[in-house]
């Protein structure tokens, strides 16, 4: 239709109306289709801009891809019915607010709900076209013709014109003609107050990316799609334009979604960039979308996400230009969110004047909240903000730097409260242990970013310090993998560094590769510490490092290499008279003792680092020395003493907040009580101690637990419980490698599954167990599985099999004095069906 100055038509009329302006003279008009109008567009003089009104129907959706989002409609629906003059729903560009509004106005369209109409006007708010934002002022006079209001009714005066307005309202209240007024992309409340019903069934629904002050309208935040959502919508759309497309389906979908981090407008694009490219696989495209600066990738047509998020720059900019730089500094953060805090380190400004900043922002829905003074940005918004060329390089490094330095100081004062131990206070900012440690929790994610991003920009010295003080916590919670990646960064940027920081540097990495079951690249490590910290002249670093390689042989059942290693570290520190250092390597020493059967110097060790730590008032170690005591002493057959010290020594761990050695404790306590028959005792032991590493996060000693747990279970005959256990000790040993432990739990499986009969089972457990201990070179336990494979077999009445096995038995066994003797004794039980399956090992620490 061809539009004058001015539009004086109403739908009722179905013709052209003239009035008079006061202001110009002019006579204007419109000259409009016969058939039914579903546009009114008013243009007041030149100083208001365009307000084009709509009618929505029911059916205008129909056939338009959109998923993800049914409780979010109903929510809509359900404001619409509940009280009040309406509902805004408020969120970040792109995430589908008009969407969303679009599918809830047209079913309230097709059930009648609102017989006075169901009208949409676009006050482009956040437009990035060059389109000025629409007052109310230019709303009243088209609505008012689509209300029924014959043009010359309408007064000029804008004031006037909301008396009609609200006058108008009330006629079609009472005449029972409720109307629904969508105002869609508000960036302020001014725009849409005026056009807010005063009383009555009339409601309105605003959009908006910024939270709006309005009386009496609810809120619905709407946030991104999840993974599962997200995908369901890109496959709609997929099909909406070919209906055979199954690329949702792909392996490469998932990377896909992911790219494009749940934003619905990123998502329609991406589905619509590969209709236009049939043959496209979607993983290719999310390396196209990833590699193309800032979010220009997500462009096709007329859509473009650019576009979306520059509006939002440019409100910003023009509204808040101090929260658009702290916006920019913001996207230096690599991690999942940041504290008011850092935030505040990063803009080099006080946490009250941040917060304020940051709130802002949150209303704008550019920064999300992501707990109690915590902060984050979507993947999309960091992107294209990190693109803009707001603030100068030397201040973003600047900014950078001093997180970092933030970063480090905190950590450090925290750390302090770790190494102190119960009972020894600190001076920090933080009161006590647990609050080091929830800074350290809730910060963990940033911190380990910190180091990755410190590395990436040469910042050396800066890594290898909060590596550094990142270890104790780290090992302590049983983030191992977290431990792994700072430690390599500390060892690659220590190369740059002075000796001592390369040996301070590889002896951490060694024990973090210890911890994840790495050995012998953790001997590597601790070797090449040890020749650094000899080669610095360092004795005291050098007795660590023997000490640490002495751990790491042991893991590596090196027993006789590591029993030397630790011998050495304990006479370097007896030298420096370091009775910290020398308990530490007395406690190491006796583990490997042990290891060797000799249980008598190993108890002596033990001893010695026990009263060590006592004296030095580490009762955390003295319980690590006491757990391990009891070892030696159940070793010794000296059952009674040993439950005693297990008990000490979990108590010990219990008052320091040490969940992880605790739980070692309980495990320990639970073997020495099972020596004793003592088996329901120790099933609440080992329970107990599963249920810690559980919580700590440690799946591979959760599995030695759960191990010891389904012995004792299957010795008070509860076998069922003992299957269900060692499956679990299995399961947990596969997927964190350990395919010794993995092996005994498949034994230990097996005897279970005999007891209930289930002999085709424990067959399969056996041959698993035979495999994988000879993978691994254990002969003692790969002995014990060709036994027990060979007892299942004839219970099978498979001997010819059977009697396989007990010649493999035979060749594998450790040491016999008469191996033809014993294996006629073996022969000879299969023939009587007689014997009974040997469990494997229980696995100590």
């Amino acid at each position: 239709m061809v539009v004058g100055h001015g539009v004086g038509v109403s739908e009722r009329d179905g013709g052209c109306t003239g009035f008079h302006n006061s202001i110009t003279g002019d006579v204007m008009g419109t000259v409009v289709q016969a058939h039914r109008i579903d546009k009114l567009i008013f243009q007041a003089p030149a100083f208001r801009p365009a307000a084009v009104v709509r009618r929505v129907s029911g059916g205008e959706t129909e056939g338009e891809a959109f998923t993800g989002r049914a409780g979010e409609v109903e929510r809509v629906l359900g404001g619409l019915r509940a009280g009040g003059a309406g509902l805004a729903v408020v969120g970040m560009g792109g995430v589908g607010k008009s969407a969303l509004v679009r599918q809830a106005a047209a079913v309230a369209a097709a059930d009648g709900w609102f017989p006075g109409g169901v009208f949409w006007v676009d006050l482009h708010g956040y437009s990035g076209d060059g389109q000025v934002a629409v007052p109310a002022a230019a709303v009243f006079g088209p609505l008012l013709r689509w209300l029924g209001l014959p043009g010359g009714e309408i007064p000029v005066d804008v004031g006037e014109q909301a008396a009609v307005y609200g006058r108008v309202l009330d006629r079609l209240a009472e005449q029972g003609k409720p109307m629904l007024l969508v105002l869609d992309n508000a960036s302020s409340g001014i725009q849409v107050r005026d056009l807010l019903p005063r009383s009555g069934p009339h409601r309105v629904v605003v959009t908006s990316r910024t939270t709006l002050d309005l009386p009496r309208v609810s809120r619905l935040d709407l946030d991104v799609l999840d993974a599962t959502a997200a995908l369901a919508l890109l496959d709609a759309v997929l099909r909406a334009h070919r209906g055979d497309d199954d690329r949702a389906a792909h392996p490469g979908a998932g990377e896909l979604v992911g790219v494009c981090a749940g934003l619905p407008l990123a998502l329609r694009i991406a589905a619509m960039l590969l209709v236009d490219e049939p043959g496209l696989d979607p993983a290719v495209l999310a390396g196209r979308l990833r590699q193309a600066p800032g979010v220009d990738g997500y462009a096709r047509g007329e859509q473009a996400l650019s576009a979306v998020f520059d509006a939002s720059w440019r409100w910003l900019t023009e509204q808040r230009p101090e929260w658009a730089r702290l916006l920019r500094m913001l996207c230096l953060v690599v991690g999942p969110d940041l504290s008011t805090e850092a935030a505040a380190a990063l803009a080099n400004q006080s946490p009250g004047h941040v917060r304020v900043a940051l709130d802002g922002l949150r209303r704008a829905h550019l920064v999300r909240g992501t707990g109690p003074e915590r902060w984050g940005l979507h993947d999309l918004v960091r992107d294209h903000t990190a693109s803009v060329d707001a603030v100068p390089a030397d201040d973003l490094q600047a900014a950078e730097t001093r997180l970092l330095d933030h970063y480090t100081r905190t950590a450090a004062e925290a750390v302090a409260h770790l190494l102190a131990g119960a009972g020894h206070p600190v001076r920090t900012r933080f009161g006590d242990l647990d609050a080091a440690l929830g800074w350290l929790d809730a910060e963990r994610a940033g911190l380990i970013a910190a180091v990755t991003r410190a590395a990436a920009t040469g910042r050396h010295a800066r890594v290898t310090a909060l590596s550094g003080l990142l270890t104790s916590y780290l090992d302590r919670r049983r983030y191992l993998t977290d431990w792994v990646t700072v430690a390599e960064h500390a060892c690659t940027s220590a190369v740059q560094l002075s000796p001592g920081d390369q040996a301070t540097a590889a002896n951490n990495l060694g024990l973090a590769l210890r911890e994840v079951r790495r050995f012998a690249e953790a001997v590597a490590a601790h070797e090449r510490a040890r020749a650094l910290y000899r080669a610095a002249g360092d004795q005291y670093g050098e007795g660590m490092a023997w000490n640490n390689l002495g751990s790491a042989l042991l893991e590596s059942r090196r027993f006789a290499e590591a029993v030397d290693s630790c011998q050495r570290a304990r006479d370097r520190f007896r030298q420096l008279s370091d009775a910290h250092g020398e308990a530490i390597a007395c406690n190491n020493l006796g583990l490997a003792l042990a290891e060797l059967g000799r249980f008598a110097e190993a108890v002596a060790a033990h001893e010695r680092a026990r009263d060590l730590h006592g004296e030095t008032g580490d009762r955390n170690r003295e319980g690590m020395a006491g757990n391990n005591l009891g070892l030696a002493l159940t070793g010794l057959g000296r059952f009674s003493e040993a439950i005693e010290t297990h008990q000490r020594a979990a108590d010990l761990h219990r008052a320091a907040g040490d969940r992880f050695n605790e739980a070692l404790a309980w495990n320990n306590l639970g073997l020495a009580l099972a020596e004793l028959g003592r088996f329901a005792e120790a099933v609440a032991a080992h329970e107990r101690a599963r249920d810690l590493h559980q919580q700590t996060g440690d799946r591979n000693r959760e599995g030695m637990a759960c191990n010891n747990l389904g012995l004792a279970l299957a010795e008070l005959g509860r076998f069922a419980e003992a299957v269900a256990a060692h499956e679990r000790a299995r399961d947990l040993h596969q997927q964190t490698g350990d395919r010794d432990n993995e092996g005994m739990a498949c034994n230990n499986l097996g005897c279970a599954l005999v007891e209930l009969g289930r002999f085709a089972e424990a067959v399969t457990a056996y041959e698993r167990a035979r495999d994988l201990h000879r993978e691994t070179g254990d002969r003692h336990n790969e002995h014990k599985a060709w036994n027990n494979l060979g007892r299942t077999l004839q219970s099978l009445g498979r001997l010819d099999e059977a009697r396989d096995c007990w010649l493999r038995w035979r060749a594998t066994a450790p040491v016999i004095t008469d191996r033809g003797a014993a294996l006629d004794a073996a022969l000879g039980e299969i023939r009587n069906g007689t014997g009974t399956p040997d469990p494997a090992d229980r696995r100590f620490r």
